[in-house]
């Protein structure tokens, strides 16, 4: 689309794409484990979700944690540390496992039955460009009742479709959408 942003920051205004304000959002919204999977408290706790059950066990292969029963044994035992590609895989799976469990939770409390969510849009900081290119950007707020796209793309980690499903979400915006492309912060209470 030729209304996109294409030299964002050109002139030092600062922000983040709209759509990754809103990942970032959602993924406050899943309760991830905050402890950091390098301690044992995180690693324990991101191990026990993924093997609590066969479907999670199978989700967690799926989604790229291939170690065998032994090994897990090994680390949920502590005689035995996982590598950092390791931690990392396990940080992956865990986070993808996660956002599949939850996502039709979250669906179904953005939706609220058809009324939808109230979305706080966090115009892009411009307190680095020049008076002369500054614009005018509010603080802007909309109803957003179809989340099914939006929670589909975060839930498999499809930043395109994500981006796309953003997009089209605040198009109802009218004129100024393009100016909405990026942003400081979304916030909604949800």
């Amino acid at each position: 689309m030729p209304e996109r942003t294409i030299d964002f920051g050109k002139y030092g205004a600062q922000g983040i794409k709209g759509h990754e304000a809103v990942a970032r959002r959602l993924d406050a919204l899943a309760d991830f484990i905050t402890s950091p999977v390098t301690t044992r408290r995180g690693l324990v706790a991101r191990l026990q979700y993924l093997t609590r059950t066969p479907h999670a066990r199978t989700a967690a292969q799926d989604a790229g944690l291939t170690v065998t029963d032994r090994t897990l044994k090994a680390w949920l035992e502590g005689t035995r540390n996982p590598t950092r590609q390791n931690l990392a895989r396990v940080e992956a799976a865990y986070y993808t496992v996660r956002r599949h469990n939850v996502a039709r939770y979250l669906l179904a409390r953005l939706s609220r039955a058809g009324r939808g969510t109230r979305v706080e849009i966090h115009p892009l900081n411009q307190s680095g460009v020049r008076t002369a290119y500054q614009r005018v950007v509010e603080f802007r707020t909309l109803n957003i009742r179809h989340w099914e796209a939006i929670i589909d793309a975060w839930s498999t980690g499809d930043n395109q479709a994500l981006g796309d499903a953003w997009i089209e979400q605040i198009v109802d915006l009218g004129s100024q959408w393009g100016q909405y492309e990026y942003v400081t912060n979304i916030g909604f209470a949800a």
